[in-house]
């Protein structure tokens, strides 16, 4: 079989002229415009004319009639004329090629346009949601006679054609015919289904540069390196129907949510470094997350993408799972799994920039269709991509309906939007000279601010009870407030402040942590402000920062100490949770997205210790209804002390409604006896966690049995109990 071409070696080879008319050269040399007047059935003179391209090709008939077609001059155009009564209205042909072979097809060029105008019309207006049903390639039917319809954008197309394994790549073969000012093209090819491989070859109107590109639509791919596009067709029957009644109505505001962060490819894999099928990761995931208590699973972009280096960032196939752990459908399988399991899937979706792979999104057409032409908003200085030109309405569609399509078409729960901040701001990691200011002189990017307001109605509207998550990472204001209220819509946003000064704070040794002690106390200055999940996701533990383990000062004791405590700190504070994978074990390297999780470390006390801690903080935390119910709320949260900096302590009250939890973390490997807290009643409290605790090869050192409060007023409160903190550690309290 013919290789794919590359994009220096594709259709538009000068064929002679003589006994061609201007128009037949052009489709012989695969630049005409509209190769539906040229090919297929006409009538000219009286008499029906039928014009079929055919490389490689002896000889032609119709199969009905058995009449034979003429070759124009010395070409690859072959033609007939005849009574219009001798033949059906779509007309089998019979090819003989060069090797004496036979092939059946129907004419493509006799069926008439199947996209109608008022799809059309939303896709150019940005309104069409579910345009990944028109636009892309799709198994149809015509009165019988199955194929596939092929539709794709791009107006600054001379010709576009599709290119497969069917036609030998070759772009003369089925030209496209163009919906005018749409910028759409279309065609139905008989005969083609589910496997069959494809690209669209575009030649540019004002350059004729050809260029053979995947299709932006499609809904499955070629394993990479290879590129092109497949046909594909769902044939998966859902069993998670209660999920999805439950999600409408779900309230996640007020129900505890705690997210692993995962990357498929490297999570576990085959005995032999080979990736996980998606059934396979499947199964093995719900057993662990199910063991650890996690409520949703998110995965880092399995959106298909070339380079496996960059982790699903530099997304290529919008519609497309990847095919590094099987097919569309075996991704349903998956999330269909978790489902019936309990656990929510979320996906990390990315919408703020793409790569310049020639065979993708950049230059789509032969001109910035998909980015701006100006590097200064159409270029990312950091990673080297391009940027989306958000006032164009079919690139906005085009984004609207992937959201929509995996919320719809995989049930995904959720969507992380990645690098948020990049659309917002102009100047984004730019130079003063670097960047050009909106319509007002200031530097926020109005159309993308514009985008992401509907995409959240949209998402919201169209899709109750998912989520949608920001990754941003500046001061915007009203991130996830109401777009009525001015705010962009988000259901949640990625709290990297509280983030930061927690690991800065932790990577003191703990004899200088007094002299940082505001850095676990200014996050509540914002905490309200937004509804945030506390992320320590895989940024955190690549690019020479090291694993969350080694950020921590000291022995291996202290290491250890010092990440239980910080869990704790993590599922006791206000917010949604979400852990990266191996986190929650202190794996000891940075991760390496080229192999698995260091599940070895396993069989070691210490880490066994963590991976104990971080499930019974999860069980903590969903059976603790003052834990979780007012995460976003100010009433759920109450500073006992916030000022004890010369010891490192802090402590607080979570609350929900009549019920309160104490929790008292010691950041410092002091152990302190006696150590005073004030409470809100007076009564009985036990601890009902400890992070120094046995269980997680602590020293064991707490409080246990009951523990009688004083009518001592405290730190403002009417009573008190006298604890004891155990070293590097976090205890809860009830009463009871």
């Amino acid at each position: 079989m013919k290789k794919q071409p590359t994009n220096t070696q594709l259709s538009s080879q000068p064929v002679k002229q003589v006994g061609l008319d201007e128009s037949q050269v052009a489709i012989c040399e695969a630049r005409h415009h509209d190769p539906f007047s040229v090919l297929g059935r006409h009538s000219e003179a009286g008499k029906t004319v039928i014009r079929v391209f055919s490389p490689n090709t002896k000889s032609l008939t119709i199969k009905k009639t058995g009449a034979s077609f003429k070759r124009l001059a010395d070409s690859d155009l072959f033609e007939w004329r005849g009574s219009d009564a001798e033949l059906d209205a779509y007309y089998e042909l019979e090819r003989s090629d060069s090797h004496g072979h036979v092939h059946l097809f129907y004419d493509p060029y006799v069926f008439a346009p199947i996209i109608n105008d008022f799809d059309l019309h939303l896709f150019n207006e940005g309104k069409h949601l579910h345009v990944y049903n028109i636009l892309g390639a799709h198994l149809h039917e015509v009165d019988g006679i199955a194929g596939v319809r092929f539709a794709t954008w791009a107006p600054s197309a001379e010709r576009v054609s599709v290119v497969g394994n069917f036609n030998q790549w070759d772009g003369r073969c089925h030209p496209m015919r163009s919906r005018g000012s749409s910028g759409v093209w279309e065609l139905f090819i008989p005969g083609l289904t589910k496997g069959d491989l494809y690209k669209f070859e575009i030649r540019n109107l004002s350059t004729g540069q050809v260029m053979a590109k995947t299709d932006p639509y499609a809904q499955q791919m070629e394993l990479r390196p290879r590129t092109a596009s497949a046909v594909t067709h769902s044939q998966y029957q859902w069993q998670d129907q209660s999920w999805m009644t439950e999600r409408e109505s779900h309230d996640w505001l007020h129900q505890p949510m705690s997210v692993y962060e995962l990357h498929l490819g490297s999570w576990q894999r085959g005995e032999h470094g080979e990736f996980l099928s998606y059934q396979e990761l499947a199964e093995r995931l719900v057993v662990y997350i199910k063991q650890l208590g996690f409520t949703h699973i998110e995965l880092m972009p399995v959106t298909e993408h070339p380079l496996d280096a960059s982790w699903g960032y530099q997304t290529t196939g919008y519609f497309a799972p990847t095919r590094r752990f099987g097919e569309a459908d075996d991704f349903r399988y998956f999330v269909d799994y978790c489902h019936q399991h309990g656990i929510g899937v979320l996906l990390d979706w990315v919408p703020a920039h793409f790569p310049r792979d020639e065979f993708a999104l950049a230059q789509f057409d032969g001109s910035a269709l998909y980015e701006h032409a100006d590097p200064r908003l159409g270029a990312h200085p950091d990673w080297g991509t391009l940027i989306y030109n958000f006032g164009r309405n079919e690139v906005r569609n085009f984004l609207l309906s992937s959201a929509i399509f995996w919320l719809k078409e995989f049930h995904i729960d959720g969507l992380r939007v990645d690098a948020v901040a990049s659309m917002l701001y102009l100047d984004y990691s730019r130079e003063d000279h670097d960047w050009l200011p909106n319509i007002h002189g200031g530097n926020e990017n109005l159309e993308a601010i514009q985008f992401l307001r509907e995409f959240n109605v949209v998402t919201h509207r169209e899709h109750p009870g998912t989520i949608i998550m920001a990754e941003e990472s500046t001061a915007w204001p009203q991130v996830t407030r109401p777009t009525e209220l001015g705010g962009l819509g988000f259901s949640m946003k990625w709290n990297m402040g509280w983030m930061h000064d927690t690991l800065e704070y932790l990577s003191h040794e703990p004899v200088h942590r007094s002299y940082s002690h505001n850095q676990l106390s200014f996050g509540l200055l914002y905490l309200f402000s937004e509804n945030f999940v506390l992320p320590f996701s895989h940024d955190e533990v690549v690019h020479g920062k090291s694993s969350l383990l080694h950020r921590m000062p000291g022995d291996e004791w202290q290491r250890f100490a010092n990440l239980r405590l910080l869990y704790t700190y993590m599922f006791t504070y206000p917010g949604k949770k979400l852990l990266f994978m191996g986190c929650e074990f202190g794996q000891g390297s940075e991760w390496n997205f080229n192999e698995q999780l260091e599940w070895y470390a396993l069989d070691y006390p210490h880490h066994q210790g963590v991976q104990k801690v971080v499930s019974d903080l999860n069980q903590l935390y969903r059976q603790q209804t003052a834990l979780h119910r007012y995460d976003f709320d100010p009433q759920g949260f109450e500073w006992i002390d916030c000022n004890d900096a010369q010891q490192s302590v802090v402590s607080y009250l979570r609350k929900c409604d009549d019920r309160f939890v104490i929790v008292v973390l010691n950041f410092t490997p002091v152990p302190r006896e006696g150590y005073r807290v004030g409470v809100p009643q007076g009564g009985v409290y036990r601890e009902i966690f400890n992070s120094d605790s046995t269980h997680y090869h602590g020293s064991n050192m707490g409080n246990y049995g009951s523990i009688a409060s004083d009518d001592i007023a405290w730190m403002n409160r009417p009573c008190s109990i006298s604890l004891t903190l155990p070293p590097l550690a976090g205890i809860v309290l009830e009463l009871i």
